[in-house]
């Protein structure tokens, strides 16, 4: 499949890998400037003293201690099994609540290259890849 395949938004990808994924601080700093609780009360920061937090406290100046963050977790603080911002539409097609403000790692996964064979196989926008 060529890089700029398009997708076909039929969700697989966010069903298989929408969750349990490790964030960047690039994904925070706007969250945070534009405070968007809906997107930080998701997220689970540890800092490099080993304390948790949820993002929807975090600061600017909390960041450069910062040492992982993990999508998603409930409004308890537990993980999730799916990602709280996927939608099936009407028209059958998979939105993304959060489509101009998701994070890097769904920005850039794109299954026709990742090399995820049995995924890949699955993935109707993947369907003309070699095996």
């Amino acid at each position: 499949m060529p890089p700029a395949q398009d997708c076909l938004q039929c969700g697989k990808c966010c069903e298989k890998w929408g969750w349990g994924q490790k964030g960047v601080i690039e994904d925070l700093i706007p969250w945070i400037r534009a405070d968007r609780q809906d997107i930080l009360q998701h997220v689970s920061v540890t800092f490099s003293d080993g304390k948790r937090r949820i993002g929807r406290d975090l600061i600017p100046e909390d960041l450069p201690d910062v040492v992982r963050i993990d999508y998603w977790i409930d409004t308890k603080g537990r993980m999730m099994t799916h990602c709280p911002f996927f939608f099936r539409a009407d028209d059958g097609k998979v939105y993304c609540r959060i489509h101009t403000a998701k994070p890097q790692v769904c920005i850039g996964f794109t299954p026709w290259n990742e090399g995820i064979r049995d995924y890949a196989l699955n993935c109707p926008a993947c369907r003309n890849s070699e095996p």
